[in-house]
């Protein structure tokens, strides 16, 4: 999504300005951090309401559905109507995420009331990742956009890997394990909502509710980008398989294979993948995007074929290390490629374009985890990960070959040397 900047924007920020960022960055950090507090109590879920570990991975899939609809039919609305409505609307359907989780549900309705909860959280991600991305570069001058960029980067993944955390902890060393940690994220949403609502609306002139269209965004990719977009995206394919894998299954793992049932472990293994992503961008941030986009698809083909190492050996220590090294490699080939197919893409379709890769690599999130479910229930959780791990060591490396490939033959399409 392009942001609307208003004039006043390329002047030195004002005082309000500068609170409004941190307003935003906060609120962003939350509403990031509930999509993720299911995680580490999968496992909880699974023993008290008796789910398959296939079922865990649907009710998991869920959460890519919301996030594809939202952007889909709300990608550019706050473009219409200012980003200050959308951040509450996003704000809004966090919290009734964490209404529909808590509420106390009978079989069978709780496995419904578990895919609601699942789809608003994805709802309230695809409306709050774009929107918040745009409006922190709102908030800044010209020359502070790419520090700003980082900013959300940083936020929207830290606030994803901090969730497994704070519910882990809570799972394992306080009670209502259900319920404390969604409890615990509407009391984060409520000084969100309160200094979200209070910040200047920063697109001057947007129309308000009245001006809201939801007609389906179209997912389009111009024939000079598609090169570019092809090769970035089979690298951001397996990035995201591999954070499905870790935000969907990694507990049961953890239980079943390595025999670790301690939920703030659960939390903290996700967290190391989570966290590596994050300085994976930041990292990557200072290198060219071809050097980003071939180290960072080469570094998580490494990462894969370390969890399916930690697999085989039954190693707690050795499945962390891979998740960090996966999640350094995820980072940075996630950030460059997308980086790559913004500057491969004419101006007046970039929104669409932008989309057309998120859309592919939440697809990447939920669908192959399913295969990992179901595969789990005929050969086993070991075997399942394990080909799984080596498929995604694969693609990355198919993405690295592709890359170089066309580097080497410097074609019109190549996506810009360093």
């Amino acid at each position: 999504m392009e942001p609307t900047r208003g004039a006043g924007t390329r002047a030195e920020p004002s005082t309000a300005r500068r609170v409004a960022f941190v307003v935003v960055a906060y609120s962003f950090v939350v509403t990031m951090l509930g999509t993720t507090l299911p995680t580490p109590l999968y496992p909880i879920y699974q023993e008290r309401y008796g789910y398959s570990g296939l079922l865990v991975t649907v009710i998991f899939a869920a959460y890519a559905v919301g996030v594809i609809a939202a952007l889909l039919l709300l990608g550019r609305l706050s473009d219409q109507i200012g980003r200050r409505p959308v951040l509450l609307l996003g704000l809004g359907l966090s919290a009734l995420s964490a209404v529909a989780f808590l509420a106390p549900l009978p079989a069978p309705l709780d496995l419904p009331g578990l895919f609601v909860g699942r789809v608003l959280s994805g709802l309230s991600a695809g409306v709050y990742t774009g929107t918040a991305t745009a409006t922190l570069l709102d908030l800044v001058p010209d020359e502070g956009r790419a520090r700003a960029s980082l900013v959300g980067a940083a936020v929207n993944m830290g606030g994803l890997g901090l969730g497994p955390v704070v519910a882990g902890v809570l799972a394992q060393y306080a009670p209502a394990p259900l319920a404390l940690p969604y409890v615990a994220s509407l009391l984060l949403l409520v000084p969100a909502a309160v200094g979200v609502a209070l910040i200047p609306e920063p697109v001057p002139g947007a129309g308000g509710w009245r001006g809201a269209s939801l007609r389906p965004q179209r997912l389009r990719v111009p024939a000079a980008a598609r090169p570019v977009f092809v090769r970035a995206v089979i690298a951001g394919f397996a990035g995201f398989a591999v954070l499905g894998l870790f935000t969907s299954v990694s507990p049961s793992f953890l239980g079943e294979v390595l025999d670790i049932r301690d939920h703030a472990v659960e939390g903290l293994v996700v967290f190391s993948l989570l966290a590596a992503s994050t300085v994976g961008q930041l990292a990557s941030a200072r290198l060219g995007e071809r050097t980003s986009l071939v180290g960072g698809s080469a570094v998580l083909g490494v990462g894969a074929l370390g969890i399916a190492l930690a697999l085989l050996l039954a190693s707690l220590p050795v499945l962390v290390a891979a998740a960090v090294v996966a999640g350094l490699g995820q980072g940075a080939s996630f950030r460059a490629g997308l980086g790559a197919v913004g500057a491969a893409s004419p101006a007046e379709q970039r929104a669409e374009v932008s989309s057309s890769f998120f859309v592919v690599v939440y697809v990447a999130l939920s669908v192959p985890v399913i295969g990992v479910g179901a595969a789990a229930q005929g050969f086993g959780l070991t075997t399942a990960g394990v080909v799984f791990s080596v498929a995604v060591a694969v693609l990355a490396a198919v993405a690295v070959g592709a890359l170089l490939r066309r580097t080497d033959h410097q074609g019109s399409d190549a996506i810009p040397s360093d």
